[in-house]
Formats: structure tokens, C-alpha cells, sequence
């Protein structure tokens, strides 16, 4: 996207769009309405870096509050496993909790 001069006739202005899965440049204009374009553009490009900008933020957030909990779960397992084994019981093959026959 953005201003083009050619053969010395001054600047207009032009935007990359896909059409039918290629990239074809368009034609905007020049003067007044090449800048209205182009500034409309920054505009839009500005929101989407904000957004993203957010969204990546909140994904960080996010996967930082699943490690923090993947922590939690995994300590909680370990006290789990602890006191059933204390109180007779075991795992068979990695399988359910089950109370040993010969307590």
C-alpha cells in the first residue's frame, strides 16, 4: 500500500487487495482523495496493531495463569497420591486408586 509516481506524472495513491486468491494493486487517486485514502489506511493499520497488540497481551496472560494452574495440579496430585497410599491404597498399572487386598 501507498504511493506510487510513475514516468514522472506525480503521486497517487494505490492499495494491494486480494482478489480470487491474488494480490492486484488498486487504483485509489491522487490529490485529496489519495490522501483521505492513505490516511484511512494508517488508521486502520493503527487499530489492527492495537488489537493485536491486545490480544497478545491476553494470550500471555492467559498461558501464564495455565502454567501457574498446570503447577497447582500437579502438586495436588502428589499430595493426593501421598496420602492414598498412606491410607493402603495403590495404582495398578497406572490405572484407578484401588485398596491393597493384603492391608
Amino acid at each position: 500500500m501507498g504511493w506510487e509516481s510513475r514516468r514522472g506524472r506525480g503521486q497517487y495513491f494505490t492499495r494491494s487487495v486480494r482478489r480470487a486468491g491474488r494480490v492486484v494493486r488498486e487504483y485509489v487517486g491522487a490529490g485529496p482523495k489519495g490522501e483521505t485514502a492513505a490516511a484511512e489506511d494508517a488508521y486502520r493499520r493503527s487499530r489492527r496493531d492495537v488489537e493485536q497488540a491486545a490480544q497478545r497481551t491476553e494470550r500471555n496472560q492467559l498461558n501464564s495463569n495455565e502454567a501457574e494452574i498446570s503447577d497447582l495440579c500437579l502438586t495436588v496430585d502428589k499430595v493426593v497420591e501421598a496420602a492414598l497410599a498412606g491410607a493402603g491404597y495403590h495404582r495398578h498399572d497406572r490405572g484407578a486408586w484401588r485398596r491393597r487386598r493384603d492391608g
